[in-house]
């Protein structure tokens, strides 16, 4: 037995077979250490290469830089787009989740781990693929790639290949999880591989929509074979898969919320059937809401694009279960611990722990980051700051600091669990720092984009584009702002870096814990129906045909390309 699969078993002792229902798994297998690595590497560098490209951004944009000969402002914008939204988290989030799903469920099978590989290494000769082609300046399309802007046809085929890997990664964690069910029949699964399996499910089925633009609309325009695209249709599938993509970025981020932070702070989960049923309630409202971002684009009639504004504030409720649970877990435990009177149980948590802080800072950034994304999905006030740089804000309070900095805190017990190592009290103590500084940062930058855009500063064009104008004025104190925010982050990236460094290289060896909690004595028994995906898959395929069916039937209609289709028909 190798230190990295230590178990406890419980063995029958009328049989002399192992009993693998009663198997406990406390370590991530060694073997599937090394694959949960190999992405967190891809993740890490690509949050150094997409920060850097963001600093020269804000650079940029603050009218008191100009970029070298040769570097084209928006091929910065794609390659910190791309390398931040695209590659930093889809690489982060299946490695996570490979490392949870052997946590919970147990080692993968051989077969099952080769499937991973195979699907890392689609991913990285994709990510090699588009990234050359936007280093060629071939690709200045931004990470929405969006018609009738038309990147090299390398760029599109590099990304589809990303996807298609994600997915083959995707299913070998769902093939542990099927494993595990049928050697556990008529047992509720472990919670964190649970949330795995409907993390990857609500993935497969929106990136069908971008699969769809890329291979059926912009690799084949780019390479020739047609002359045009319909510019509506494919931003309708993108937007599919758009809002779909910030929760896939979301969800590892709950998992997190749910399942660790109770462990760290000495807590339990405070309700299993809860969690389950917030996560099931994310994939049913996370997909068929992706007309809000394309409120003022004609072409959509009204009525669905009121319909899909309903059913984007239905996710207001997971999120508020979310909310209730985890304050409840931290209070109750606060109280524990001899908080008094109405806030004295917050002063009882654990500050100066990374591994609790930084998501914690995650969580609250949430909260505002939430009331932006109401903004953004209402008819009226979506009118006032569509397509201005306050969408960018937005993003940067919710994806660059809720997101990323539970993930950061996740890194830092994470790397060295799977490396062996240890997180020390200077380690610890220099990514609560960075925890600070990132939160410095981010609000001076996100704030300052906030109020920009209120004022009309565009979201995506650069300087030279605006700066002589006489409303340019009113924008360039913020444009400074977002500057020194940008420098802020960009040092604190570095420091994060030097952490990584030293948790996979040179922290002391040893065992570094992955904390997940148990669930909390005296909790109601989880219902069979949470765990019934082919009932809830047939709601959510009901859900996308009532809000995609007929837009997009009136999308293809009334297109405008006439009998204009590939050159071969």
């Amino acid at each position: 037995m190798t230190t990295a699969t230590v178990t406890k078993e419980i063995k029958n002792k009328n049989s002399s077979k192992e009993n693998t229902t009663t198997k406990e798994f406390t370590k991530v297998d060694r073997r599937d250490a090394k694959l949960a690595l190999a992405h967190i590497y891809v993740a890490f560098i690509a949050l150094l290469l997409g920060g850097l490209a963001g600093l020269l951004q804000v650079f940029v944009r603050s009218g008191q830089f100009t970029l070298p000969a040769g570097i084209n402002y928006y091929q910065i914008l794609t390659v910190h787009g791309v390398l931040l939204g695209l590659i930093l988290t889809t690489y982060f989030i299946l490695g996570f989740q490979t490392a949870a799903i052997s946590r919970t469920s147990g080692p993968l099978s051989n077969k099952q781990r080769t499937i991973g590989w195979v699907g890392f290494w689609i991913m990285t000769i994709g990510t090699a693929a588009a990234a050359i082609m936007v280093l060629l300046n071939e690709a200045s399309v931004l990470y929405t790639f969006y018609a009738p802007l038309q990147a090299h046809w390398i760029y599109y085929l590099g990304l589809a290949l990303v996807v298609v890997g994600s997915w083959t990664v995707s299913l070998s964690q769902g093939l542990r999880y099927i494993q595990w069910r049928k050697e556990n029949k008529g047992k509720t699964s472990p919670l964190l591989s649970f949330m795995v399996v409907v993390n990857n499910l609500m993935w497969f089925v929106c990136t069908l929509g971008v699969a769809a633009e890329v291979l059926f609309q912009l690799l084949p325009w780019s390479l020739g074979l047609v002359e045009r695209v319909d510019v509506l249709l494919s931003r309708t599938l993108f937007w599919y898969f758009g809002h779909a993509l910030v929760y896939f970025w979301l969800l590892p981020a709950y998992m997190i919320w749910y399942t660790v932070l109770p462990k760290i702070i000495g807590a339990k989960i405070f309700s299993d059937s809860l969690a389950r049923l917030a996560f099931m309630l994310f994939l049913l409202f996370s997909i068929p809401v992706g007309v809000h971002h394309q409120l003022t684009e004609p072409g959509i009639d009204g009525f669905w694009k009121f319909l899909q504004v309903v059913l984007t504030f239905f996710v207001v409720v997971p999120s508020l279960l979310t909310a209730f649970s985890m304050f409840a877990t931290f209070e109750m435990r606060g109280r524990e611990l001899g908080g008094k009177g109405l806030f004295g149980w917050f002063k009882k948590l654990p500050w100066k722990d990374s591994r609790f802080l930084l998501p914690f800072i995650g969580m609250v950034a949430f909260i505002p980051g939430g009331a932006g994304g109401i903004v953004n999905a209402s008819y009226q006030m979506n009118e006032l700051i569509h397509n201005t740089i306050w969408v960018t804000g937005h993003f940067h309070l919710t994806v660059a600091t809720t997101v990323v900095l539970t993930y950061f805190g996740a890194a830092f017990w994470l790397i060295p669990h799977l490396t062996g190592r240890v997180l020390t009290k200077k380690m610890n103590d220099l990514a609560v720092t960075s925890g600070i500084m990132w939160t410095v940062g981010m609000f001076i930058m996100s704030s300052a984009m906030h109020i920009a855009g209120l004022l009309g500063a565009p979201r995506r064009s650069e300087y030279s584009t605006y700066g002589g104008s006489e409303q340019a004025a009113e924008w360039i104190p913020y444009q400074i702002a977002q500057a020194v925010g940008g420098t802020i982050l960009f040092i604190t990236i570095l420091l994060i870096i030097g952490i990584v460094i030293n948790l996979i290289w040179f922290a002391p060896k040893g065992e570094e814990e992955f904390p997940l909690a148990e669930l909390a004595h005296g909790a109601e028994k989880t219902p069979a129906i949470l765990e019934n995906f082919k009932l809830w898959g047939v709601i959510l395929v009901a859900l996308i045909l009532i809000a995609y069916t007929f837009p997009i039937f009136d999308i293809i209609n009334n297109s405008p390309l006439g009998s204009t289709g590939y050159k071969f028909w």
